[in-house]
C-alpha cells in the first residue's frame, strides 16, 4: 500500500485511512475478531458518507483488522441488551443498503478472513468481494432465531441466484472462500495474506485510471437493470450515453488513449448528478 496516507489512528474500532484517492475503512477490533457494536455499525455509515463527501476519495476498501474481516454483531452486546432496548440493534433505513448503492463511489469488500452475519451482509451491498480462500463464511441468522439481515434475502439472490442463495440463508451454515468464488459471490479468491493488497490495488487502479462520473454511472445503472425491463433500461441510457459523448471525461478518455498516457479525468464532484459532467 501506498505509505503517502492520512489517517485516524484514535481509540475509535473503526479507521479511516486514505492514500491515493482509496478511502480504506477498517473494522478495528481484532481480539474479537473485528465483532460489530451498534457505535461500530454507525461509525461505518458515517465514514461511507465522509468517503463520499470528500473530493479526495474516488474508492472504497472495507476490510477488518487481524485475521477476521468481521465475526458479524457482537455475542455479548445482542446478549445482554433488554428485551426493550433491542429496536436498537436494527440498522435504521437511512443506513440500508439502499445508502450503499446510492454512493457515487466503488466499494470493494476486502473479506481478509472469517466473516458472518450482519458484516458479511454489509459485504453484499459492495460492488467486487475480494476473500481469503479459506475464510470461513456464513449468514447463521436461522441458527439464532433471527430473520435475513439488512436485505440479505433481496441481495444474495441477485448475486448468486435463487437456489444458492435459498441455499445459505435457509441453512446459515458455514462456507469457505472457495466456494464463494464458485458461486460468484467473490470476484477474486486469494490466499489471505494477499486480500486487501489486492482489493486496494484494484480501488486504486479504479481512481487514478477511470473517470468518476463513469464509475458513478455504471454502479447506477447496474442497479436499474436489476429492477428494469431491458427495453426501459436502454431506453434510460441512451440520454445518458448522448450526454456522455459530449462530456469532458470522454474527449479525455480518447485523447488519453491514442497519446498512450494516464488520463486526466474531472475532479469528483461529491453528491455529483445524474448526468456526466460536461466541459
Amino acid at each position: 500500500m501506498d505509505t503517502r496516507t492520512t489517517a485516524e489512528h484514535d481509540d475509535a474500532p473503526v479507521r479511516y485511512d486514505v492514500a491515493d484517492q482509496v478511502a480504506t475503512i477498517t473494522f478495528d477490533r481484532p481480539d474479537k475478531l473485528n465483532a460489530l457494536t451498534v457505535a461500530m455499525g454507525d461509525r461505518l455509515f458515517a465514514l461511507l458518507r465522509r468517503a463520499d463527501a470528500d473530493p479526495r476519495v474516488r474508492a472504497v476498501v472495507i476490510t477488518g483488522a487481524g485475521r477476521a474481516f468481521s465475526a458479524g454483531a457482537d455475542l455479548a452486546m445482542l446478549a445482554n441488551t433488554p428485551v426493550e432496548g433491542r429496536d436498537s440493534l436494527i440498522v435504521s433505513p437511512e443506513n440500508g443498503p439502499a445508502m450503499i448503492r446510492s454512493l457515487r463511489l466503488p466499494v470493494i469488500a476486502a473479506i481478509n478472513g472469517p466473516a458472518a452475519g450482519l458484516a458479511f451482509a454489509v459485504s453484499l451491498a459492495a460492488d467486487v468481494r475480494f476473500v481469503a480462500v479459506d475464510a470461513k463464511l456464513s449468514l447463521p441468522f436461522s441458527r439464532l432465531g433471527l430473520y435475513s439481515e439488512y436485505a440479505s434475502a433481496w441481495l444474495l439472490p441477485r448475486l448468486i441466484g435463487a437456489g444458492a442463495a435459498a441455499d445459505l440463508l435457509l441453512s446459515g451454515r458455514v462456507f469457505l472462500g472457495a466456494e464463494a468464488g464458485e458461486l460468484g459471490l467473490a470476484q477474486r479468491v486469494l490466499p489471505a495474506a494477499e486480500v486487501l493488497p489486492a482489493a486496494w490495488e484494484y480501488a486504486r487502479d479504479l481512481a487514478l485510471n477511470c473517470s468518476p462520473d463513469s464509475l458513478a454511472m455504471i454502479r447506477s445503472m447496474i442497479d436499474d437493470a436489476a429492477v428494469s425491463p431491458l427495453a426501459a433500461h436502454y431506453a434510460a441510457t441512451v440520454p445518458v450515453m448522448r450526454a456522455g459523448l459530449r462530456a469532458f471525461d470522454f474527449d479525455e478518455g480518447v485523447a488519453a488513449r491514442r497519446e498512450k498516457r494516464a488520463p486526466q479525468f474531472r475532479e469528483r464532484v461529491p453528491g455529483g448528478t445524474d448526468q456526466p459532467a460536461s466541459a
